[in-house]
């Protein structure tokens, strides 16, 4: 038998005890193998073991989610080349060459299309049955719709720009996802459907210079390479291409109004090969396993009834036929048959241990006495972990334990072989995770893009006024941007764009409109003042809580143990920037003597659980009782499985307190936090009731804490005076008031979504049955789940019959807050064990449920939701790597306020992961400044502004803190020269007022660069009135270092306004042209020895850059 040394052996040993190879070349094409004792894990070791006979294994399976579990499975042990095929989403009407299931499934045809056919090395391709009997393009439609671009291409773009319109890609200003494009100059981006990542071609003239992949969310290059294949098919054809079916096919027939297609050009269904099945793409040594053959059947039959058009499917008795040419075996738990047509594996299940570590030490020496044992860790640092924790068995010692890291979902045993197979599921009772592939990561928005003409701003000078447009004005022969903006009285001005930094974004928080600012007036003055006398004596307020608080003695938490290390190296994912940064704040704080009150704000899903359980476990491994407070029970309950779940390897004590509990065992709980038996409790309101009394309680998280009154907060403060407190919050805020509030409040702001979560899609619709119906079919066929959200529980029976009435297959659970205890808690327990289809409930699922396979939700009547609500909703779908779907349902006979369509639209667009804040402020809500800062502040907020608030807070916070001023680069340049994004470089006004505004917040000659490189790469080489306004840029902070306040011109001199007579005289004496300084506040530097007629105003900046020694 070969030796054991890692999950890359056991393919061969399987192969070994059971003979695989010799009963594969004795199958008769008649009669299919069957193999028995596959299941789990099994599944994956038996098609990577067919990999030793054959390079190519299809492997067909009864459910959507099995292909990306078994994919994962197979290359646990030891195949590389592994593709899962997706169910194109939809109910048969055709799939958009945009949507991603479509894309994923292209990837994969592309992938087996371009693979040498004679290749030996292994290649599984795993398949829900209901992928594979959905049709696909013939190989070659797909290599004849397939063009390869390769640097050094004689093509004219604009070939390629209309070959991509007509088949089917979406022209846009930034590509973001597939089957998109952008062109811009020389410049042309393509997200290609088959391509992960976008790529962008650069042509000088006709000939392609460059081809480079680039971060969607950045828009920046991060590769460069030689060649690229584009794959422009739609679901029609593909590129430039007339698909007629052959029996229609009359060129002379053709209307007088429509030229003859060059019959060339046409594709027939005879030419292009009729649709067919991704069996064709597989060389004939394809063996194809079929799991559970009978569960298949009824899937595929089951998908079939529901889709619209069954003519792009097969049945699976179809596809089966077409197998005539390839071996076929079976594989099933329990498998029938002719004795010589079964193989029995003779395997098992791995049984689960005991929670206990002493006990699951004991339990891995007594299984390793008679099987050689592989424990799998998740992750590398999981490994490492597991490694340590079971270093000291004897097991280990005598060499029978094989530590690996695999995405291996479950264990299991060989008996013939005497090899047993370990997850932290069978160890330590932990779910399996899901790992979702890498996705294209988000970032934080800046509500200023938004800014549309209409729009209300803050003018930092003038005060309140309607922008009008960024509009091109000639000034001195000069031509400039300027953003216009409307005063009181229709009195307008200019800003130049080189100089946005002056102009804010006005949110108020107020319905009431704001009056606008009279040019010359005193009402504005009188505003601001009234503004930073409010802050000021807030700021003092604040740090005099935090001087009280710093004389309080609290708890001061050891620093991290190896346990610790341990726990924090089991988390499964890859933590974002902001989360590391946050936990490092939280045990800063716990190690303190200072007793902590730290808040975390962040968005729906970016992570404040994991922060909160990591400081939960440090109280534990002190000694201490922590005590979880949610505002649901039904978020009790989830994080009382996640809690549970997260620290199973470890002894901790978990127990949950709500009204989903008994009356006994709330009893037994409460006595049990009495005698410090418990560790952490988890519950709604009731944890902060008067009977419980923690024995040595060290850590209060408070989650969703603007859900709870001021009194239940108090309570638990008052009664614990010196224990840490940690307060989350899914209301974000704004970097603004968090850099505002830094040293007055201690706050840590969750801006970066994980990098594997995608945006969730939201639409706005009547309700209408067919797209109702479309909707749940799609998210039937890929095996997925979906919430109904319904405030009103009394019609909530009939709802759920007229939702089986257009989907009469669907299983629909039904849950609101008036269930008794244990009612509610069934549902949501069958809902998470996939019982049913469909969870109708009220909005108590609005916090915390994650569960990773519901990815379609319906909100009826979602005009009647705020749009925090809205958001807070949807953030319960799209917790996995599908897209997931956000259906706002309207009824077709009520009509909607002006109020509530603004919401519906904004909901619609802000759909981008951390939105949350643009969603908070486009709703005039402000409740991360409500909740942060109280309501009296309000006022004040809605007279200057948010932005200009936030401002002036951060000066009041500095001034109380005895802090010099921040230091500005902000200088005032009015010279007449030609500085400035022209519209034929940067064409798309958002991208520009981004640009404007990012390069005036450049404060270190360091960013300089990045930024024309940035320019360079995602618009092309710099026009001349692009590469003044970066000199301008340089200029700006140079004049700044010398303390320059503005830099100005008339007919005979520059001059320069400055505040540091003493720096002045230095540039005076070393400056490479005359300045003269002609009094305390002001120097000139004469221009009459110098040709200042450049048409573009280039000598007025060469003369300045000259005397600020800026070479």
């Amino acid at each position: 038998m070969p030796v054991l040394r890692s999950l890359h052996d056991v393919p061969a040993i399987l192969d070994a005890v059971a003979s695989v190879g010799t009963v594969l070349q004795r199958q008769k094409r008649d009669t299919p193998l069957a193999f028995a004792g596959v299941w789990g894990g099994i599944r994956g070791l038996l098609a990577a073991t067919l990999t030793r006979h054959t390079p190519h294994v299809l492997v067909l399976l009864p459910q959507a989610v099995d292909a990306d579990v078994v994919a994962g499975d197979v290359r646990s042990f030891g195949i590389s080349d592994v593709v899962a095929l997706p169910l194109s989403a939809g109910d048969g009407t055709g799939s958009s060459i945009r949507d991603a299931d479509y894309a994923a499934r292209l990837q994969v045809l592309q992938s087996l299309r371009a693979r040498d056919q004679d290749s030996t090395e292994p290649l599984v391709v795993t398949a829900y049955i209901g992928a594979a009997i959905q049709k696909v393009p013939s190989r070659d439609r797909l290599t004849r719709a397939t063009r390869r671009l390769t640097v050094g291409d004689e093509v004219d773009p604009e070939v390629i720009r209309k070959w991509l319109a007509e088949a089917g890609f979406a022209a846009t200003t930034a590509v973001q996802v597939p089957g998109e494009f952008a062109s811009r100059g020389g410049l042309l981006d393509i997200h290609s459907p088959d391509q992960t990542t976008p790529i962008r071609i650069e042509w000088f003239g006709d000939e392609i210079e460059s081809i480079r992949r680039f971060d969607p969310a950045t828009q920046r290059s991060n590769e460069t390479i030689t060649s690229v294949e584009i794959a422009a098919i739609g679901a029609d054809g593909p590129a430039g291409m007339l698909v007629i079916p052959e029996d229609e096919f009359d060129p002379d027939a053709m209307p007088p109004e429509v030229t003859p297609p060059n019959p060339d050009q046409v594709y027939t269904e005879d030419t292009i090969g009729a649709e067919t099945t991704v069996v064709d793409y597989l060389p004939e040594d394809t063996v194809i396993l079929l799991v559970d053959p009978a569960e298949c059947q009824a899937t595929s039959e089951a998908l079939l009834r529901r889709v619209a058009r069954t003519e792009r499917f097969v049945t699976m008795p179809e596809l089966l036929a077409g197998l005539h040419s390839h071996q076929v075996v079976t594989g099933s738990l329990l498998a029938s048959g002719n004795e010589d047509d079964v193989v029995d594996l003779q395997t098992a299940g791995a049984d689960s241990f005991a929670a206990s570590l002493d006990e699951t030490k004991a339990r891995v020496d007594s299984v390793a006495a008679g099987h050689e044992v592989i424990v799998v860790g998740d992750t590398p640092a999981d490994g490492q972990r597991l490694t340590e924790l079971l270093a000291d068995t004897d097991a280990a010692r005598s060499g029978r334990l094989h530590m690996t890291v695999a995405d291996l979902s479950g264990g299991f045993r060989l008996s013939q072989a005497e090899v047993l197979v370990l997850t932290g599921a069978e160890l330590f009772h932990r779910s399996p995770v899901r790992r979702a592939s890498t996705r294209v990561r988000g970032k934080p928005i800046d509500s200023f893009l938004q800014l549309t003409p209409g729009d209300l701003v803050v003018h930092l000078s003038h005060g309140i006024g309607l922008y009008r447009g960024l509009n091109t004005i000639e000034k001195g022969g000069q031509h400039q941007e300027h953003l216009t903006i409307e005063f009181d009285g229709g009195t307008k001005i200019h800003v130049p764009a080189t100089r946005i930094q002056l102009i804010q974004r006005y949110v108020g928080g107020t319905k009431t409109r704001p009056k606008l600012a009279k040019i010359g007036g005193i009402s504005w003055t009188n505003q601001r003042k009234a503004a930073e006398s409010a802050v000021v004596d807030m700021a003092d307020e604040l740090l005099e809580l935090q001087a009280k608080r710093a004389t309080k003695r609290g708890i001061a938490f050891d620093p991290d143990n190896e346990w610790q290390r341990q726990f924090d190296a089991s988390f499964p994912y890859l933590e974002t920037p902001d989360q590391l940064t946050a936990i490092d704040a939280v045990k800063a704080d716990m190690e303190s003597h200072r007793p902590m009150d730290r808040l975390i704000c962040g968005d729906v899903g970016f992570g404040k659980t994991e922060v909160a359980m990591r400081a939960a476990f440090k109280a534990v491994t002190a000694g201490y009782q922590v005590a979880v407070l949610v505002p649901t029970t039904v978020l009790a309950e989830q994080h009382y499985h996640s809690f549970c779940n997260r620290m199973a390897e470890f002894p901790v004590e978990i127990r949950k307190l709500s009204r989903f509990c008994t009356a006994t065992e709330q009893r037994e709980t409460v006595k049990e936090i009495r005698r410090g038996k418990v560790d952490i409790v988890i519950g709604t309101h009731r944890v902060a009731s008067k009977d419980v009394d923690f024995n040595n309680l060290g850590l209060v998280i408070i989650d969703e804490e603007q859900r709870f009154g001021v009194a239940v907060k108090e309570r638990l403060k008052t009664k614990h005076t010196n224990v840490d407190v940690l307060t989350l919050s899914a209301t974000p805020i704004p970097r603004t008031l968090h850099m505002a509030l830094v040293g007055a409040r201690d706050i840590s702001n969750l801006e970066t979504p994980p990098a594997e979560r995608m945006a969730v899609e939201t639409k706005v619709t009547r309700w209408d049955p067919k797209m109702i119906r479309s909707a749940i079919v799609r998210e039937l066929n890929r095996g997925g789940q979906m919430y109904f959200v319904h405030n009103r529980i009394g019609d909530m029976v009939d709802l759920a019959a007229k939702i089986q009435e257009v989907v009469p297959e669907i299983r629909i659970g039904i849950g609101h807050g008036q269930m008794g205890e244990g009612e509610l808690e069934q549902i949501m327990i069958d809902f998470i064990d996939h019982k049913f289809d469909m969870l109708l409930a009220t909005t108590i699922i609005e916090s915390g449920l994650d569960i990773p396979n519901a990815n379609t939700m319906f909100i009826d009547d979602g005009n009647r939701y705020g749009l925090s609500d809205l958001h807070q909703l949807r953030g319960r779908v799209g917790r996995y790597k599908h897209q997931a779907y956000c259906y706002l349902l309207v009824s077709p006979t009520k009509h909607l306020t002006p109020e509530a369509s603004k919401r519906l639209r904004a909901i619609e667009e802000y759909s981008q992961m951390g939105a949350g804040f643009a969603i908070s402020m486009r709703d005039l809500e402000i409740r991360g400044a409500g909740n942060l800062l109280g309501s009296q502040q309000s006022g004040h907020i809605a007279a200057v502004g948010y932005e200009m608030y936030c401002q002036l807070l951060e000066d009041a916070v500095r001034q109380a803190q005895k802090l010099p001023p921040k230091l500005s680069a902000e200088v005032d340049i009015d010279l007449p020269i030609e500085a400035y994004l022209p519209d034929d470089y940067v064409p798309d006004l958002r991208h520009k007022i981004d640009l404007y505004r990012r390069m005036t917040r450049i404060d270190q000659a360091s960013q300089i660069a990045g930024y024309r490189e940035e320019l360079i790469d995602r618009f092309g080489p710099l026009p001349d009135a692009a590469k003044r306004m970066i000199e301008l840029c340089e200029l700006r902070l140079d004049a700044a270092a010398w303390g320059i306040a503005s830099i100005t011109n008339n007919d005979r001199f520059i001059v320069l306004e400055y505040s540091n007579r003493r720096r002045i005289e230095q540039l005076v004496k070393n400056a490479s042209v005359p300045v003269r300084i002609v009094d305390h506040r002001k120097a000139y530097i004469p221009i009459k020895d110098f040709d200042m007629t450049h048409p573009s105003g280039q000598a007025w900046l060469q003369l300045a850059r000259a005397a600020l020694w800026i070479g």
